[in-house]
């Protein structure tokens, strides 16, 4: 029995490239179901015109407007590169007025602006929209299938496609070759714009208002889509992304940074930001195991709810001339996918609170912006990553190399990286001493209270790019575990 409704474009170009972006000018990966709904509209617009439009095209497209699909994509590389060009400015007044100056010797050579091109390219030449069919019917299928016949472009004008449309059962859905791209209930993941109810309105509304612009009043700006939502999309192999908050400390009156050595302070640093969180989320109904990690019968969480609660992570500082790990100048505090608005509230009231100690303040809390330099090491995304803080095994490995890498991947996987990530790992080193200048050995490390088990220093790198936090094995929680990203040659960016 058909369960899906599968539309599928197909790049023309021998040298498949997709040259869509964002709404911040960015690269955009995958093409957006709202991208999609766009193309369908325009190619439906032009098949059947006014009345066969309102009759045939309307009803199937306010359907699909309803729907929400997953995308199969081939695979692209992880870094793009861009070039620039320089185009004719399409402002011919800017000539004409020139000419009428009496400059005769006047091109649109002069008139010329700078394009900036970004091409994603894509390994294979299909993209596939799996709509799900509940009830395994597409009261549109007809309609649908000669509009998705009608695209021609998805992407920018260069970017060709033929497309198609058809009834695929669950097994022939799963056999489609590509990466698998789905909806996520916690806004987690690549943002993507779709659809939704009153879309198909707005963009009639935008076009009447297109073709209306020019009126003897004078212009009238076109203003820009506004139905639509974002939804974030997320690969089986990309990790669920944490929302965190972070901090600088500073001196008690404020004069300046404070330090920390990482070693011996790490673990005293994570509870004194932990206490300074209570103090300020005291009124939450489960203050007692979201912000201190334990039960009411004071043992740590199990069960599924054990991985509800805060990260509370010291930064060591990363000298970016020596790239050398120094003392602890910052902390961040992580959340579980799907709880921003903790996030959310600690950012508001954390700034300003004392860090304590034997009831002495000994720091205190400042909002770090996400652009600080040392924080991009800990949140940016890269391939490769080394421990700052040693991972505490969660388990024994009976000093088998076998039973270590499993309990390295079993690690990761408690720490928020999907199994088929963590089961993709190219690379997986430990050692007692660190992977990068200035840390200390292991066991020189001093751990919170009743955590035992081995301490490794741990470089991996994965098969996909993995975006920080990244704190893992049995002292993730506070402070130690910690990963930084490893330096990766940046891709050349044009705007």
């Amino acid at each position: 029995m058909t369960s899906i409704f599968c539309l599928t474009v197909r790049y023309l170009d021998p040298v498949p490239q997709f040259h869509g972006r964002n709404d911040d000018g960015d690269p955009e990966w995958p093409p957006s179901p709202l991208r999609l709904f766009q193309a369908l509209v325009c190619a439906a617009a032009t098949r059947w015109r006014e009345q066969q439009f309102e009759d045939y095209a309307q009803p199937a497209l306010q359907w699909l407007e309803w729907q929400q699909p997953a995308v199969v994509t081939p695979s692209v590389p992880d870094r793009s590169f861009g070039y620039r060009m320089y185009v004719p400015n399409n402002s011919g007044d800017l000539m004409t007025a020139a000419w009428a100056r009496g400059d005769a010797e006047t091109t649109m050579a002069k008139f010329r602006v700078e394009k900036d091109v970004r091409p994603t390219h894509l390994n294979g030449e299909a993209v596939h929209f799996l709509f799900p069919l509940p009830d395994g019917q597409c009261p549109h299928f007809e309609v649908l299938q000669a509009a998705a016949r009608s695209i021609t472009h998805l992407g920018w004008g260069i970017d060709m496609v033929a497309g198609n449309a058809e009834l695929l059962t669950d097994e022939q859905a799963a056999a489609l070759k590509g990466q698998i791209w789905r909806p996520t209930d916690d806004k987690s993941g690549t943002p993507l714009r779709v659809p939704m109810d009153g879309t198909l309105d707005g963009l009639m509304t935008k076009h009447a208002a297109f073709l209306g612009r020019l009126s003897k009043e004078g212009f009238k700006p076109v203003p820009p889509l506004a139905a639509f939502k974002v939804v974030g999309y997320r690969r089986a192999t990309d990790p669920s992304a944490r929302p965190w908050c972070a901090f600088a400390i500073l001196k008690p009156d404020a004069s300046g940074n404070r330090a920390f050595d990482t070693a011996r302070r790490a673990r005293d640093v994570a509870a004194w930001t932990r206490h300074a969180t209570a103090e300020v989320c005291r009124d939450w109904p489960d203050a007692v195991s979201f912000v201190h990690g334990h039960g009411a019968d004071g043992n740590q969480l199990k069960g599924e709810t054990a991985d509800q609660r805060f990260q509370y992570l010291p930064l060591p500082t990363i000298n970016p001339v020596l790239n050398r790990v120094e003392s602890i100048r910052r902390v961040l505090i992580a959340a579980p996918s799907g709880f921003r608005d903790r996030i959310e509230f600690i950012r508001r009231r954390l700034p300003g609170q004392d860090l304590m100690w034997d009831g002495m303040p000994v720091g205190l809390l400042n909002i770090l912006p996400a652009s600080d330099w040392v924080l991009k090491h800990y949140t940016r995304e890269s391939t490769t990553w080394s421990t700052v803080t040693p991972i505490i095994w969660p388990g024994y490995d009976d000093r088998d190399s076998r039973k270590t890498e499993g309990l390295l991947r079993k690690a990761f996987v408690q720490g928020g990286v999907s199994k088929e990530l963590a089961d993709g790992i190219l690379d997986l080193e430990w050692r007692h001493v660190g992977f990068r200048a200035g840390l200390d050995l292991a066991k020189n490390y001093i751990r919170p209270d009743k955590l035992i088990g081995p301490m490794f220093h741990v470089r991996v790198r994965f098969s996909h790019p993995v975006r920080g936090p990244l704190a893992v094995g049995a002292g993730r929680y506070r402070g130690l575990g910690l990963f930084a990203a490893e330096s990766e040659e940046s891709p050349i960016r044009t705007r």
